[in-house]
């Protein structure tokens, strides 16, 4: 089974909670909090692997969560930091964000990385929570949970060279041919349902063509194979146009190659404008030049090669062809996208709405924060969430709403009513 799109769901690491812990040891009176901190979470990070053609393991699993980072020790130790996890993809892979649908990364390049999801952060110890007033604090913060998101994984093959044309023209039989691939080749449409790339050996030099499988005239609309397919062609900086001229199938040979281009300026105007070489292949099945000559005649446009690829006749001509063409082309490179990345939680703003029941409701990602280093029934924990609300200016602005007296304050999942 070939693979090339695949959907997935991706989790980094929680952070791990501060810990609650006093020095007790022989001798020493009174010991000082020492909790130590929770470790950081661990990010998740996508390598490009050459050596990967296909996105099948994927299709079989479809959620990687990175470790989370470990609650903080006793004796201001910190708790160990999840590890990061590394999801492999083959070069060639664009990353997206399912609900948006905007590009994340394209992994061009082998060995390149990208941190896509970063771990939560871990929560401080009841030592960093210590003060000259705040001698022995028995709370703690809780660490950074995050969230799980849906990203889709792409494949586009990258190669210098695309051979296109009808099912049956020969393609895989010419990939065999010129480099190092072994495709499947057999004499009824469809034999090849994936993407085959073979290096060809250029003296000291080399250079990568794919063979692209399954486009049929209406391939662009979702007909057949060749949209499942077409997108492994963008890349390529030459389009090598493989017609069967023999006709044996029945098939007009001009006709076929109208329609196969018809095809991809339908997927894409750019694909369409991409150099091309036009390959006549199974000359060997004519008995004169006809065919030839008027084919030619009504493509004077496009650099025509006549081919016997059972024979191997003209092959030569071709690959020196392609070789001298590439080299007065731009190289391939990434695409060109306003990168996405995903936001770090927000732990600093905050909102105050007014309920219809007449509740003050502060609400933001300061909340959330404050609310992991809060134990309601403790007096410490609940002093400092008290300082923390006047320091940060909420009731300030709670003055500004015109708070009164015994009115109702919630703040995440507490209630307590206000008092000057």
């Amino acid at each position: 089974m070939y693979v090339d799109k695949v959907t997935i769901t991706i989790k980094a690491g929680d952070g791990g909670d501060g810990a609650v812990s006093f020095r007790s040891e022989k001798y020493v009176k009174n010991g000082g909090p020492d909790g130590g901190d929770g470790g950081k979470g661990g990010n998740i990070i996508f390598v490009a692997d050459d050596s990967k053609n296909t996105l099948i393991d994927f299709y079989y699993k479809k959620k990687y969560v990175a470790p989370n980072g470990l609650k903080g020790e006793k004796r201001n130790c910190t708790g160990r930091s999840g590890a990061d996890l590394i999801i492999k993809v083959p070069t060639g892979t664009i990353i997206k964000d399912y609900e948006t649908g905007r590009t994340i990364a394209d992994m061009f390049y082998n060995e390149e990385k990208k941190t896509v999801l970063k771990g939560g952060s871990g929560g401080r110890g009841n030592a960093r929570f210590a003060t000259p007033t705040r001698r022995s604090p028995s709370f703690a913060q809780l660490g950074t949970k995050t969230a799980a998101k849906k990203v889709v994984l792409e494949l586009k093959t990258i190669a210098d060279v695309g051979l296109v044309g009808f099912p049956n023209v020969g393609k895989s039989t010419i990939l065999s041919i010129i480099s190092d691939a072994k495709p499947k080749i057999a004499n009824y449409h469809f034999t090849t349902l994936s993407p085959n790339l073979g290096v060809v050996k250029y003296y000291d030099d080399s250079f990568v063509v794919a063979d692209i499988p399954g486009l049929i005239e209406g391939a662009s609309e979702g007909i057949g194979l060749g949209l499942d397919f077409l997108r492994h062609i963008e890349r390529t900086r030459l389009i090598v146009h493989v017609v069967d001229i023999s006709g044996v199938e029945g098939n007009d040979a001009y006709q076929s190659f109208l329609a196969i281009n018809k095809e991809l300026k339908n997927y894409s105007e750019t694909l369409s404008l991409r150099p091309q070489i036009v390959v006549l292949n199974k000359c060997d099945v004519l008995e004169n030049d006809d065919k030839i000559k008027e084919f030619k005649s009504k493509v004077e446009d496009y650099p025509v090669f006549c081919l016997s690829a059972i024979k191997k006749e003209g092959v030569k001509e071709l690959v020196d062809f392609i070789y001298s063409t590439l080299k007065t082309l731009p190289k391939s490179d990434k695409m060109t996208f306003e990168e996405f990345e995903y936001e770090d939680a927000d732990e600093q703003s905050f909102e105050i709405i007014r309920n219809e029941d007449g509740t003050l409701e502060i609400i933001g990602g300061f909340v959330e924060r404050l609310i992991r280093n809060v134990t309601l029934d403790d007096t410490d924990s609940f002093a400092y969430f008290q300082k923390v609300l006047k320091d940060k200016g909420v009731i300030d602005k709670l003055y500004e709403m015109n708070v009164k007296q015994g009115d109702t304050i919630i703040v995440g999942d507490i209630e307590f009513e206000f008092y000057y």
